[in-house]
């Protein structure tokens, strides 16, 4: 049974479906893209189903990483709901408005992952400059150690505490890249905060 994620007040099954024998599907398309321009979730829903595979199939080949695919492919579809306005029909179709929606979105995805690969890449050559000597850079050290407790944090947690610290989002920013509400991301991140204070407590503690 494919499960659902809530993204804001819409909820998209987690997984794209599977792919569908092609037929002519013209005049449902339009339907389906009016639908959307006028806000009927209904015609969402049939969008995520109909394409959604296709922009899932274009982020896993490009990025790589299926899980990180999923994650791009729900960013589309809750871009695109609330872009719905910025649609334009006569200036091309509704597929091809996702896959620009998409492209975009996988190089906010690439981007972010080339940011974290190169600030790993500095804190491992300022520590080998150091010797990985304590006495290093307060400010790397402050990096490394939250580096490693954002990988010990839930998911949802870490994504929200990654696109602030390493993508410099605000958490206003972060609700209106991930589609959830500003009260949630509020809430990972404080809750991720708190964790990462309680294992950092209990290691300073020998704990």
């Amino acid at each position: 049974m494919t499960t659902h994620r809530t993204t804001g007040r819409l909820a998209l099954p987690t997984e794209p479906p599977a792919h569908r024998a092609p037929r002519d599907t013209t005049a449902d398309d339009d339907r389906i893209a009016r639908g959307l321009v006028q806000g009927d979730e209904r015609c969402l829903d049939a969008a995520y189903r109909r394409w959604g595979r296709l922009v899932h199939t274009l982020a896993a080949r490009t990025l790589g990483d299926h899980r990180e695919a999923e994650d791009v492919t729900q960013q589309v579809f809750v871009a695109a709901w609330r872009g719905r306005a910025n649609f334009r029909p006569d200036r091309g179709t509704l597929p091809a408005w996702l896959t620009g929606i998409a492209r975009r979105k996988i190089a906010d995805a690439l981007t972010a992952r080339t940011r974290r690969t190169e600030l790993t890449a500095v804190l491992g050559a300022a520590l080998e400059h150091t010797g990985g000597s304590p006495e290093g850079p307060e400010r790397i050290i402050d990096r490394v150690v939250v580096t490693e407790e954002l990988a010990r944090l839930p998911r949802v947690q870490r994504d929200v505490l990654e696109l602030a610290y390493f993508a410099d989002l605000t958490q206003t920013q972060i609700a209106d890249r991930t589609g959830m509400p500003l009260g949630t991301v509020k809430s990972h991140a404080r809750r991720g905060l708190l964790r990462m204070r309680h294992s950092l407590d209990l290691a300073a503690t020998g704990g």
